[in-house]
């Protein structure tokens, strides 16, 4: 824990930020820019979807970014309620809007995949509908965080609101298991993958992108809001001299 908490310091942590944040940003975009490249013209069209199957370029690691970001703000969350770490409710507030964007952009994505392959484009199916509730909670968290910081609040309740959304994360992992859904079952695990090889390379390329690419807003959105916190202070101090 003391690594920890010397990481908790604001100081020390913009020091290793700054330098990271362009890091994160052009590593991203790299990777974007060939998976992009490699999604669409290095690999075959399905044979069942033709070449709307490419959108699973952009669907899967939006998905998986729209959860992974809940999942950290739970864990930012829980720090700052066991640990009062200073940075902790700062960096679940800066995930809560990018982690909205890809929740949306998992939705978007979708429900364009499901034109041509479902018939329709919205379906009331426990996956869809789960996603959207995630986002509708990402809403939520950012009202709330912000309503509390607004009003000098202790950060408690939106910790607390981050903590009870995590149980929308196994119904969206589990719902096409748990349910006779339109989605279809798990195409990846750990066992293996029911997506050709042919078409699979390009996906983690994706992921490893959009996952620095999320990083570096992330980190950018922190440095941001420690900006904004000192210059309110510097204000504060001079009203009251």
């Amino acid at each position: 824990m003391p690594a920890l908490h010397a990481f908790a310091n604001p100081a020390r942590f913009l020091k290793i930020a700054r330098p990271l944040t362009p890091i994160l940003w052009w590593a991203g975009v790299a990777l974007i820019a060939i998976g992009c490249w490699a999604g669409l013209t290095q690999t075959p069209a399905d044979y069942l979807q033709g070449e709307t199957v490419r959108i699973l370029y952009i669907h899967v690691p939006a998905a998986w970014l729209g959860m992974g970001g809940w999942s950290s703000i739970a864990i930012a969350s829980i720090v700052f309620l066991v640990w009062r770490h200073p940075l902790a409710m700062i960096a679940a507030r800066a995930i809560a809007a990018p982690g909205a964007i890809f929740a949306a952009l998992c939705l978007v994505t979708g429900a364009i995949w499901g034109r041509p392959t479902w018939g329709t484009w919205w379906q009331w199916d426990g996956r869809l509908t789960s996603m959207l509730l995630l986002f509708f909670v990402y809403l939520g968290f950012i009202a709330l965080a912000q309503a509390d910081r607004e009003r000098d609040g202790d950060g408690r309740i939106p910790a607390l609101y981050g903590i009870a959304g995590t149980v929308l994360l196994p119904v969206i992992r589990y719902s096409v298991v748990w349910w006779n859904t339109l989605h279809q079952g798990p195409s990846i695990g750990l066992t293996g993958s029911s997506i050709d090889r042919s078409l699979l390379w390009p996906l983690p390329i994706m992921l490893a992108g959009f996952s620095f690419f999320f990083g570096a807003v992330v980190l950018m959105r922190m440095r941001t809001m420690l900006a904004r916190e000192k210059a309110e202070a510097r204000l504060r101090r001079r009203a009251r001299a």
